[in-house]
């Protein structure tokens, strides 16, 4: 069943390169096809389109829909386009005529803009939860390993004293900054577009605030132009705010497989966490580590990919946005495995605590003891070449601690603002009021 057919069928071979992947990840947008077309039936019957009665068989039936698709019994037939046919086919078989009147007012244009949103809207709500889960395993971390001296680096060279502390503080406080962008791009993606058919708008009086305020969305794309335009334009936003968590999640990965590395040796995870060699017997490998890194370098990539798919599109809709979804779903589900894999090897980490006192780490203390000399009364430069001095000759013996009496010290690393910020974040996104819509919609 297609929704445009009339009587010339297309060729298989045309259907089958057209169709491509698209049934693969039009069953996940199957619930938010339901709750659409609940919401715009609603409107429908309001401005008289369909009666009561109609409405109420309707609503009932796309409930039972619903169900179905919630215990994952629900399947795209053999034949049916994509999940628009397959829903009002049901809807058809069981209602008669009744069912084909759920499409007035609406373009499939529309149909799939709502329920990509819809889709969109609950994975940014699962991602940022993962994010906080995350956030709130690494701020823990941070607190509980803020004494923990490492060695900082830069030039991939042994360069002053951080802790273990700062460490996951770091990647902590990044994905707050992750978590802006992703609001930006909820931002965008939770506007309806429904009521803006093929992106002409329509000549019948529909309520669009009406299925605004049923779906639970923000506002409404005003312009049914504009609307249409939001195809790509919102799941290259989201992929940006994705694409922001990924390379928090991609350079934390990076540090843990060197980190793990026996001429490192400052991490490492109990041997069923990790895989092994088929002929290198003493081989502790970071997998999971390796995986998530590849996996987030990957989605990185996605905004590029979704620009280049959408790039030299005039506006109107084409067909070539389909594809979007065989780049962004599966990116969804990787970052999602990647923010539960994180935390779940975080449960599970070791960290080495005595590892300053090795003999190769004695000049990260050189700028400490430089400090010390300016506290004494010595100018800096004099300091600093006292020091050099004794580090060339040999002679440079340094106390291994740091000052700890300042804030923002290795020792004293406050995390309150920090998770004051993720705590205000989270309250700016606003999922309860959406969901609590979608649960009225669907009862």
């Amino acid at each position: 069943m297609k929704l445009w057919e009339k009587e010339t069928k297309v060729s298989d071979i045309v259907e089958r390169y057209t169709v491509g992947r698209d049934l693969e990840f039009d069953i996940q947008l199957a619930p938010y096809d339901v709750l659409g077309s609940l919401a715009h039936t609603e409107m429908l019957a309001s401005i008289d389109l369909l009666t009561t009665d109609e409405k109420t068989a309707i609503h009932r039936e796309l409930k039972a829909i619903f169900k179905t698709i919630e215990s994952g019994d629900f399947e795209i037939q053999s034949g049916v386009e994509d999940i628009h046919s397959q829903v009002e086919l049901l809807l058809t078989e069981r209602l008669g005529d009744v069912g084909k009147k759920i499409h007035s007012g609406r373009s499939r244009n529309d149909q799939v803009l709502v329920d990509l949103k819809l889709f969109m809207r609950q994975e940014i709500k699962e991602i940022t939860d993962g994010v906080a889960v995350l956030f709130d395993r690494l701020t823990s971390l941070s607190d509980q390993y803020k004494n923990v001296l490492m060695p900082g680096y830069t030039h991939m060279q042994v360069a002053m004293p951080s802790s273990f502390g700062l460490w996951f503080g770091a990647y902590a406080e990044s994905l707050v900054d992750d978590l802006h962008m992703m609001h930006a791009a909820y931002k965008i993606v939770n506007k309806n577009p429904l009521g803006s058919g093929a992106g002409f708008g329509s000549s019948f009086p529909l309520n669009r605030k009406m299925t605004t305020d049923l779906l639970g969305f923000e506002d409404l794309n005003y312009n049914v132009v504009y609307a249409m335009m939001g195809r790509g334009k919102a799941e290259k936003s989201m992929a940006m705010g994705m694409s922001g968590i990924a390379a928090t999640l991609g350079k934390f990965a990076m540090d843990v497989c060197l980190y793990m590395g026996q001429d490192f040796g400052f991490v490492s995870f109990p041997d069923e966490l990790t895989t092994g060699s088929s002929i290198m017997p003493h081989k502790k490998n970071p997998d999971v580590f390796e995986l998530m890194r590849g996996k987030c370098n990957r989605i990185q990539a996605l905004p590029n990919d979704i620009a280049m798919i959408t790039a030299n599109l005039p506006v109107g809709y084409h067909r070539e946005m389909q594809l979007i979804k065989e780049v962004l779903f599966p990116a969804i589900q990787d970052l999602k495995d990647c923010l539960f894999m994180c935390d779940f090897m975080l449960q599970k980490v070791e960290i080495n605590q005595d590892l300053i006192e090795k003999e190769k780490y004695q000049y990260l203390f050189s700028v400490e003891e430089t400090n010390k000399l300016v506290l004494s009364g010595v100018p800096f430069r004099d300091a600093y070449k006292q020091v050099g001095l004794a580090i060339e000759a040999g002679d440079f013996s340094p106390e291994r601690t740091v000052n700890h009496s300042h804030e923002g010290s290795i020792g004293n690393l406050s995390l309150e603002k920090v998770k004051s910020q993720m705590t205000e974040l989270m309250v700016g996104f606003s999922f309860d009021q959406w969901q609590r819509s979608l649960e009225q919609l669907a009862q």
